[in-house]
């Protein structure tokens, strides 16, 4: 009785653990990187703790996207009716037209 009770108990534990291990959060992750530059500069005191807010206050770079081919298409057929001016219906025909194409 008392194993299946230890069982009961440290299954959910190592769960935890193990979900945790596996990766750090984003934010982990940008902790982790500004830790990591403040000490490659040998920031201490105030400096470090400056450095560690305006790190961690930016904004991450989104990666870039590829845009896919009806993406593109999409794009390439707003470009060309803003050119031609078109709005209402003749837009969306245009737009129906050029996508269709």
């Amino acid at each position: 009785m008392n194993k299946l009770i230890t069982v009961i108990v440290t299954v959910p534990l190592f769960c935890t653990y193990m979900a945790i291990a596996e990766g750090a959060t984003p934010q982990q992750q940008k902790m982790k990187d500004c830790n990591a530059e403040a000490g490659a500069k040998e920031l201490k005191g105030e400096e470090r703790q400056a450095f560690m807010k305006s790190c961690l206050a930016a904004k991450a770079p989104e990666p870039m996207k590829k845009a896919t081919p009806q993406q593109q298409k999409m794009k390439a057929c707003n470009k060309e009716a803003a050119g031609k001016q078109l709005k209402g219906d003749e837009r969306k025909k245009f737009m129906s037209s050029c996508l269709s194409a």
